[in-house]
């Protein structure tokens, strides 16, 4: 049998889709970060994220399966993915409090490679030693931004560390479901129990938002769904191992966004750390190509 040609149409397609998400994407930072400014409860952010992004996701999910598509169909297990998501996205937000948002995203990109670390104890998958190299290799590029010994190790470089891995552990139990649903139902199930889990933890810290500030948290919702919907769309066109590196082109509008909003702009050793954590992650996503593991279908961002 002749092997089947992919459709140049359709990738280039899926490409220039997850590009544009990665464009829109770190505005869900920029808007977080002036909530922040503006004095209001990290949580509180993480609640409209949460909230906001199921209302906007409900639509989708009845069209795709009706109204029994809105009952989530493993609800623990949706619960301890919305817990992980809730302190990624809370831990993240809160680290933009006080670091720029390029140097914030550039730790946090240590996410596929924890994935990559504890796939063999979580999920039993087989990594071999170049894989591990590539994973000590992207570690090092961590300490190249973060440079323990040559300057002050802040608050917010453990927070934006501690997102990292809140979301690889979201990621972890992605892969264990990956498949079984809808990627637009599963993650709405996600942000259903999570804005209820936020909406318990808001409650005693809960500031009457001004209406700019509901705007703002509108704004969170329809960014997060928009950079959503675009990647769900680049997966139905492409390969998820052909389109895992390009979520790092974020760095570039993130770096923009950073400096035209904050005036803040990466220094030489976070652009040289990020260059070598691109480089692990596209070894390791090229690998996992090769070896059949695609990365999971379902993505959130902070």
């Amino acid at each position: 049998m002749t092997p089947r040609i992919p459709d140049r149409g359709r990738t280039l397609a899926g490409v220039a889709l997850m590009l544009g998400a990665m464009a829109v994407l770190p505005f869900l930072d920029v808007v977080a970060k002036h909530l922040g400014q503006r004095g209001l409860p990290v949580i509180q952010a993480v609640w409209a994220r949460m909230v906001f992004g199921a209302l906007l996701t409900l639509p989708f999910v009845v069209g795709i399966g009706g109204a029994w598509a809105l009952v989530p169909d493993r609800p623990v297990y949706h619960l301890f993915r919305a817990g992980f998501l809730i302190a990624a996205t809370f831990c993240f937000f809160w680290s933009l409090r006080t670091l720029a948002i390029a140097d914030a995203l550039a730790l946090f990109f240590v996410q596929p490679l924890i994935v990559t670390a504890l796939s063999p104890l979580v999920l039993g998958e087989h990594v071999g030693p170049r894989r591990w190299a590539a994973v000590a290799a992207g570690f090092a590029g961590t300490l190249v931004i973060i440079r323990p010994g040559f300057q002050t190790v802040s608050p917010g470089m453990l927070l934006a560390l501690m997102a990292g891995l809140s979301l690889a552990l979201y990621m972890l139990m992605t892969r264990r479901i990956s498949g079984r649903s809808h990627a637009m139902v599963t993650t709405f199930h996600t942000s259903l129990l999570g804005a209820a889990i936020a909406t318990l933890a808001v409650w005693p810290v809960w500031q009457a938002p001004q209406p700019v500030e509901w705007g703002l948290f509108l704004l969170l919702g329809v960014i997060a769904t928009g950079g959503h919907f675009l990647i769900v769309r680049a997966y139905d066109h492409c390969e998820a191992s052909l389109l895992a590196p390009l979520a790092y082109t974020e760095m570039i509008m993130a770096t923009a966004v950073g400096w035209w909003f904050f005036g803040d702009f990466p220094d030489g050793w976070t652009f040289a750390g990020v260059a070598i954590l691109i480089a692990s992650a596209i070894y390791i996503s090229v690998r996992e190509r090769q070896v059949g593991a695609a990365p999971p279908r379902d993505f959130e961002q902070p």
